[in-house]
């Protein structure tokens, strides 16, 4: 009614600040919720599972999750699409984990999750009236080659060929496939994400302090990690930038496996670090119903385009990283 008071109170540019997670309920989309929310963002979860998953903290968070969560099938229009409107940026995470056994069914699900989901948000950009002025489209680090000699930047990082990484292939090219003029499209080559609640170092500290914390394989291959803190200190940071296209999601300081496990075992103050051979790990693998491709493949990846661009990481080093966490 009066819209020049809107705006003389601010209220306006408060509505305005809008970030919608797709696959916004997991590990990495709570964490990003937690952060934008605490800038003063809303933020808008889309999920395709009824109930908010293990990472909220009581009955009150629970309800404040569920009344900020959308469903949505991952694949087809609905009225989740009015979210899209007036939002500043939309994250899609979408995708069906894949620690899991590579059978063909999973192996199914593991692309369709990814490719119908993008498919479906770009169809949904192009829909809207008021288009989110950033898309930010998760990808993988793994879609680089094993590598225990040679770093991969985004300009020099070998692009093999494997189940793996065609699935990274074809998820970017399913991204970059729609065009839209107003919107800036940056693909997430994320790393290993390292947070106290969630992701890989839970297990890792766990078969640590049991004292099988050695390490697995040869213990040659690179771990590439980033701290959950500097991963969402990254995409806000790339929100607020000029930068587009594929973008490495990593620290700027990757270890060797039985590097990493050695300072995990300092942290933790446990002296004994058992090694798992290959032989071994399948077997587990197995046992726990998923591949060792997980610890196995060396990630040797290099964040150049956000050096670059001035982003600065709080945890650089594996030492810090770990410190933090274990405390």
């Amino acid at each position: 009614m009066f819209p020049f008071l809107w705006k003389g109170l601010g209220i306006g540019s408060i509505l305005m600040k809008k970030v919608v997670i797709a696959g916004g309920t997991g590990f990495l989309g709570i964490a990003l919720k937690n952060y934008f929310e605490a800038k003063g963002f809303v933020v808008i979860s889309l999920s395709r599972s009824a109930t908010t998953q293990k990472f909220t903290q009581s009955a009150v968070e629970v309800r404040k999750r569920n009344k900020d969560t959308t469903y949505w099938n991952g694949k087809d229009l609905g009225e989740w699409t009015k979210h899209l409107e007036d939002a500043e940026v939309l994250i899609n995470l979408a995708g069906k984990s894949v620690d899991c056994r590579y059978t063909d069914k999973n192996k199914a699900a593991i692309l369709n999750s990814r490719i119908d989901s993008t498919r479906i948000l770009n169809l949904a950009i192009e829909q809207a009236i008021h288009k989110p002025k950033v898309f930010l489209n998760a990808s993988t680090a793994t879609i680089y080659v094993h590598s225990e000699t040679t770093i991969n930047t985004e300009e020099t990082g070998v692009i093999g060929d494997d189940f793996s990484m065609n699935i990274a292939k074809s998820w970017e090219k399913e991204f970059y496939a729609t065009e839209i003029p107003s919107v800036r499209k940056i693909a997430l080559r994320t790393s290993i994400v390292l947070g106290k609640n969630g992701g890989a170092f839970p297990k890792l500290k766990t078969i640590t302090r049991l004292g099988m914390g050695g390490k697995q394989g040869r213990g040659d291959q690179f771990i590439s990690w980033i701290h959950i803190h500097d991963f969402c200190k990254v995409l806000d940071f790339l929100i607020n930038s000029n930068v587009s296209g594929s973008v490495n999601i990593t620290s700027p300081n990757p270890k060797t496996n039985k590097d990493f496990m050695s300072d995990l075992r300092k942290q933790l103050g446990v002296s004994i670090g058992i090694s798992q051979p290959v032989w071994l790990l399948e077997l587990a693998s197995t046992i726990i119903n998923t591949e060792t491709e997980l610890l196995l493949k060396s990630r040797y990846v290099y964040p150049q385009r956000l050096l670059d661009a001035g982003f600065q990481f709080e945890h650089e080093t594996v030492e810090d990283c770990l410190k933090e966490l274990v405390s």
